[in-house]
């Protein structure tokens, strides 16, 4: 075990059920807030936006509100969310929402502050990975998923339609300053989503457990995460307004966000990206949940990490487990238990001559990933695990 780690997180997390309103009670990093939500109804139907927007006025903050993002979040709309920031003399940022949104203010934080394009700062693909010139805008962040653990982390996904990439950027002055983690205010994500979300919660996870890098605090960290996220997901799925199932998805997800900085994921997050870069309709959840089984497969079947798998599998409520196999068993059980089992590549419109184009997408778009996979992986290795996961 890998005794050495490097953490650092400035965040500070107000984590558990009603802390959104104790947010008009903390100090603010700024007197005008932009509030970035995503261009849904749910926010506004049900009433957390103005929920925030009054914890902010009892702060003493102005706002400014921005409904831009969508899923899977554009450079386009980072743009526009920069201008806009800029436009009304916001000097921080309110990130309420999902994934997406969180993963949103992170590069709008940083382009309004700098000049000329997103991609001028990107690094990977056809990125020009230009230093930052000015530290972005301040950000607080709200989730109300369970699924990122984008709300503790400087770091956000975005694609950009006229290069077909899809890829992270960020940088550690871009971490939040706040977050508020309140599970209330995930017991309105439909069922579909809630499974979605949580699987991208687990394999941040069981990626980390998997990496190359893993050490005795990110272990020790995921394998918590991963056996809250196996006990309580189905729960969470079945009944939405289960707030102990809520609860613990959410201590999941937000553990995950606590991992990743101590240990990346690995290159299931890359080839998933590729999917989502060329079919822009897939949630990330579900093309994760697509390939899962196929990519833990590749490296048990070169026992490349055997004794990790079988503490995974352990934690999804295997007690007795003795081989590396018993993690699929268990993961193949989840899937059934959450009613994502039977998702299909073909449903979004994949086709079989695209697997290489998605594996060289994935290298050049994300592929430090495939530098913690815990053995090599071949662009044909790539290709082969969307071979097996396509039907």
């Amino acid at each position: 075990m890998n005794m050495q780690f490097d953490f650092n997180n400035p965040t500070r997390i107000l984590f558990g059920s009603g802390k959104l309103n104790d947010l008009g009670k903390q100090p603010m990093p700024g007197k005008k807030a932009m509030v970035l939500i995503s261009n849904g109804k749910s926010t506004k139907a049900n009433g957390y936006l103005d929920r925030t927007l009054e914890q902010l006025h009892q702060a003493g903050v102005q706002t400014a509100v921005w409904a831009g993002i969508m899923e899977n979040p554009l450079k386009q709309a980072v743009m526009e969310g920069a201008a806009f920031a800029r436009e009304n003399g916001c000097d921080f940022i309110v990130a309420l929402g999902g994934g997406a949104v969180l993963d949103s203010s992170v590069a709008i934080a940083a382009m309004a502050t700098n000049d000329g394009d997103l991609w001028d700062y990107v690094h990977g693909g056809t990125g020009k990975g230009k230093p930052l010139s000015n530290p972005g805008l301040p950000i607080v962040t709200i989730t109300t998923t369970a699924g990122t653990g984008s709300e503790i982390n400087c770091w956000g996904v975005i694609s950009n339609l006229e290069t077909k990439e899809k890829i992270g950027f960020g940088n550690p002055m871009l971490t939040p300053v706040l977050a508020i983690v309140d599970p209330e205010l995930m017991k309105t994500v439909p069922p579909k989503y809630t499974a979605y979300q949580g699987f991208d919660a687990l394999f941040h996870n069981t990626e980390v457990i998997m990496s190359n890098g893993v050490n005795i605090l990110s272990e020790t960290i995921a394998l918590s995460a991963i056996a809250h996220i196996a006990k309580y997901l189905p729960r969470a799925v079945e009944n939405g307004d289960d707030l102990e199932a809520r609860e613990h998805v959410a201590y999941g997800s937000t553990m995950a966000g606590i991992t990743m900085q101590l240990t990346s994921t690995t290159a299931q997050h890359s080839m998933e990206h590729a999917m989502s870069a060329y079919h822009h309709n897939l949630p990330h959840g579900a093309g994760l949940i697509m390939i899962s089984k196929a990519f833990a497969s590749f490296f048990i079947e070169r026992h490349a990490c055997d004794g990790q798998f079988i503490k995974m599998a352990k934690a999804m409520g295997i007690p007795d487990a003795d081989k590396p196999e018993d993690f699929i068993t268990a993961l193949v059980n989840l899937q059934q238990d959450c009613g994502v089992a039977d998702l299909k590549m073909s449903d979004y419109g994949f086709t079989p001559d695209e697997f290489m184009t998605l594996a060289k997408g994935a290298r050049s778009m994300q592929g430090g990933l495939f530098l913690a996979n815990p053995c090599e992986m071949t662009d044909a290795d790539c290709a082969a695990v969307f071979e097996k996961s396509f039907q």
